[in-house]
């Protein structure tokens, strides 16, 4: 990977993170409450109105389409942490003990990045963001079906995987974002 998408990567990670702990000093760690297939759906909506958005050319509401794509990070994000606190009740969680959890499940997906990046030859700078959009929403879909089979598969990636690709492409429409602006 060229060390300018390892360092664009880096700074929308380093956003969102800093993101979620001024949420997580808001808002605690309300997101415990909710069961993977919920964490789904709430990427699933974000997505949607991305999607919605760019078909009609014209938003009704503030919010831009680039937090949406944050929150999609995060949610990411807060599913894989969510998958390795499972079967913990704790339903309050330090953002001291959240942090490493957190770099942890963003790592992980810089490493799968890096591979796919060198493999594909960094392809997805030639995509739309629109395309990577409707690649999200494919994702989700997969993610639901897997969940609704209760996790088993037969000749797919889990859950695990179809939420870092969806970081991943989050990330990338991001860093196309701040460079068309």
């Amino acid at each position: 990977m060229n060390d300018k998408t390892a360092h664009e990567y880096k700074e929308v990670i380093a956003f969102c993170k800093g993101l979620f702990a001024r949420k997580t000093h808001d808002y605690g760690t309300a997101w415990r409450v909710l069961r993977i297939p919920s964490i789904t759906d709430q990427i699933y909506i974000k997505a949607q109105r991305i999607r919605s958005i760019q078909e009609k050319g014209v938003q009704k509401v503030d919010d831009p389409i680039k937090d949406e794509f944050v929150g999609i990070i995060n949610y990411c994000i807060i599913a894989l942490i969510q998958l390795k606190l499972e079967g913990s009740l704790q339903m309050e969680v330090s953002f001291s003990e959240l942090e490493p959890l957190y770099d942890e499940a963003a790592n992980e997906t810089f490493e799968l990045l890096q591979n796919k990046n060198h493999d594909y030859a960094e392809a997805w700078r030639d995509m739309r963001v629109s395309s990577m959009t409707d690649i999200i929403l494919m994702k989700l879909l997969r993610v639901k079906q897997i969940e609704d089979n209760q996790g088993k598969t037969l000749a797919s990636e889990g859950v695990k995987a179809n939420y870092q690709d969806m970081i991943n492409y989050s990330v990338f429409c991001l860093i196309k974002m701040s460079t068309v602006n």
